[in-house]
């Protein structure tokens, strides 16, 4: 004989329900076109797009942990390159370069008596800009500025020097200072970077050479 369903004893009416609720649930789960099975399908492809995002976002992660790196190589190459157009700047500046040496000049204790600009010679990357220098003064006044020339912040080279006793220049109309014992006549040459667009210097022999 058949027993009601009420009269069952408490634990099986519980095992019963959750049984039931265990299949619903798997129903909800796994039956195509339930709303659990849609969202558990939109979840799995979620997933799936997520993975390659996430090993995007690892490989940034090592470029901004390089960013303070980076950056502490960009200011160091920014300061070189402001250091460079010092000692070699774009244009030639000439007057601040007189400048510059007369400055050394007159502390050293040497007269300048004449500067006259040489004609600019092209190189492949640069400029040189040389400058004849009749001066005179004493001697280690002399030899101290030829040690600031060289502590300047624009590169110079100081070639063909031609020195005699400042007794060769007994005639000349200007007033030496006293105990001047040197003179003579220098080349002074400093330099200026070539712009990009600058033509290249031409290595042709010109015609009226080879005659």
């Amino acid at each position: 004989m058949a027993t009601a369903f009420r009269d069952w004893p408490w634990p099986l009416q519980a095992l019963f329900f959750l049984g039931l609720a265990v299949i619903l649930i798997a129903a909800g789960f796994y039956m195509p076109g339930s709303p659990v099975a849609s969202v558990r399908t939109e979840l799995e492809a979620a997933q799936q797009e997520e993975k390659p995002l996430e090993a995007d976002v690892a490989s940034l992660r090592v470029y901004k942990q390089r960013r303070a790196e980076l950056q502490s190589e960009m200011d160091a190459l920014s300061k070189q390159l402001a250091t460079l157009q010092t000692i070699v700047p774009e244009d030639k500046k000439v007057d601040e370069f007189i400048l510059m040496v007369q400055s050394a000049a007159v502390s050293s204790g040497v007269s300048i008596r004449h500067l006259k600009a040489l004609p600019v010679a092209p190189k492949q990357f640069y400029f040189e800009v040389p400058f004849e220098i009749d001066c005179d003064g004493p001697y280690f006044a002399v030899l101290d500025f030829f040690a600031k020339l060289g502590r300047l912040s624009r590169i110079i080279n100081v070639g063909d020097m031609k020195l005699t006793s400042a007794a060769s220049k007994a005639g000349s109309t200007y007033r030496m200072t006293p105990g001047t014992s040197v003179a003579g006549v220098l080349t002074v040459t400093t330099f200026f970077s070539k712009p990009a667009d600058a033509p290249a210097p031409s290595t042709a022999t010109p015609a009226s050479a080879k005659r």
